[in-house]
């Protein structure tokens, strides 16, 4: 068994400007739970972000969509983990990953942040040892397109390859709420 998950972050840049880009990935996953369970995502200023909860079984998880910019995630999510007193191994943040194709979606403990702006910040702030839902937006084909590339919206085809892969994700949340992380990776890697 491993711990089971008491808060899910999204991360995403706010504003309309934003909406539906790449880098935002992990916010429409968090956007994603909220709507399948009925949850309104109230802003909440403690927080720096887009807050709300849901049940999952017996566990009570809180969601939280920074609105801070990428490279002040951590902020958002270490004030709310302090408020609640959630341990870093009971979060789970889901984020765009540029080494997976438009699809493919996997869990991961730990880590380094992969020069993603989001991750380093969260990392800085409290520590690398949470679960990372590594949601798949492809990669441009060389690193100087790669700014430009995740800050705009995915084609047509990725998109649906995208939410498909974050409806897959969304399914393993019983398990998440249980610590059955096992059997969650079990479900999501074997779908991709």
């Amino acid at each position: 068994m491993s711990e089971p998950i008491k808060l899910i972050v999204g991360l995403g840049n706010p504003g309309e400007k934003y909406r539906g880009t790449r880098h935002n990935a992990g916010a429409d996953f968090v956007a994603t739970l909220a709507q399948q369970h009925g949850v309104t995502l109230q802003p909440e200023s403690k927080f720096f972000g887009l807050a709300g909860r849901l049940q999952a079984g017996d566990m009570d998880i809180r969601l939280l969509i920074p609105t801070t910019y990428m490279n002040r995630s951590g902020q958002a999510v270490s004030s709310m983990a302090k408020f609640f007193k959630i341990d870093v191994a009971n979060i789970l943040v889901a984020h765009d990953e540029l080494d997976f194709a438009p699809g493919e979606a996997r869990f991961k403990i730990g880590g380094g942040h992969g020069g993603h702006n989001g991750l380093r910040d969260i990392i800085s702030a409290m520590s690398a040892d949470f679960v990372r839902l590594r949601i798949g937006i492809g990669h441009p084909g060389s690193a100087p397109e790669v700014t430009n590339y995740v800050l705009k919206p995915a084609s047509q085809s990725d998109r649906l390859l995208i939410t498909d892969s974050l409806d897959r994700s969304a399914d393993t949340l019983p398990m998440l709420a249980a610590g059955e992380l096992a059997k969650a990776t079990h479900q999501l890697h074997s779908s991709n």
